[in-house]
């Protein structure tokens, strides 16, 4: 792991536990220019963590201080993200230069960082969470590209198994999304965020029956 100081943090409040991962990616074309960016008092944005294409590590932020990375968002109730959460930037174009599929490297480099944090801190699988998560009318990232399923089955997050029986009302289903933890303020924009998570393939906004039953899925599995 390399060491690359950032000045973009401050004191974590004292009575705040660390209990989210938020993942992020870059959206800059190049490690070299995130790593400028996320280390430019200027900027004023960070992590805790970036992860390069090829694998590598950089540590920006020492866990026990606040990174500045996920800005104006809500989870839950809670609208200090960055108080109680450890965030981890991935090396991506992002969609504003071409989304890109996360590499394999980068990818077991994640799973590895992620349980040694989880290790540490008592996460629960419904607060690891990606920026659209907790900012759904601000952010796309980490998008509809990134492997959700895969780091779950290597014991961080979750996903969600079949449901055989659905919520139908679109009403209580978008009630039930703000139980998972999203916001509804703009329920398209929380329905996109969450079909980005949990169904990549098909990003309308709709509450049509899939969306329905994924949600009904996940809200099943959300207190484990």
């Amino acid at each position: 792991m390399q060491q690359r100081p950032s000045p973009n943090q401050d004191d974590r409040p004292a009575d705040t536990p660390v209990d989210m991962l938020v993942l992020h990616y870059t959206g800059m074309q190049s490690a070299q220019a995130a790593l400028g960016r996320l280390c430019n008092a200027e900027a004023g944005v960070s992590a805790h963590y970036l992860i390069d294409e090829d694998g590598q590590v950089w540590s920006l932020v020492s866990e026990d201080r606040r990174a500045w990375h996920a800005g104006v968002a809500w989870w839950r109730g809670r609208t200090d993200i960055n108080a109680r959460s450890i965030g981890i930037e991935l090396v991506n174009p992002g969609h504003e230069f071409g989304i890109t599929p996360f590499c394999d490297p980068q990818m077991l480099a994640l799973i590895d960082l992620g349980r040694d944090i989880l290790s540490r801190f008592a996460i629960p699988p419904i607060h690891v969470v990606g920026h659209s998560d907790v900012a759904p009318r601000r952010k796309q990232d980490p998008g509809e590209l990134f492997d959700w399923r895969r780091l779950a089955r290597a014991g961080i997050g979750s996903w969600p198994d079949p449901c055989r029986s659905p919520e139908t009302d679109a009403r209580r289903a978008l009630q039930m999304l703000g139980d998972i933890g999203y916001e509804t303020v703009d329920p398209q924009k929380a329905v996109e965020a969450f079909q980005r998570r949990y169904r990549p393939h098909l990003i309308d906004g709709i509450i049509d029956a899939d969306t329905a039953g994924l949600i009904t899925a996940v809200l099943a599995i959300s207190s484990r």
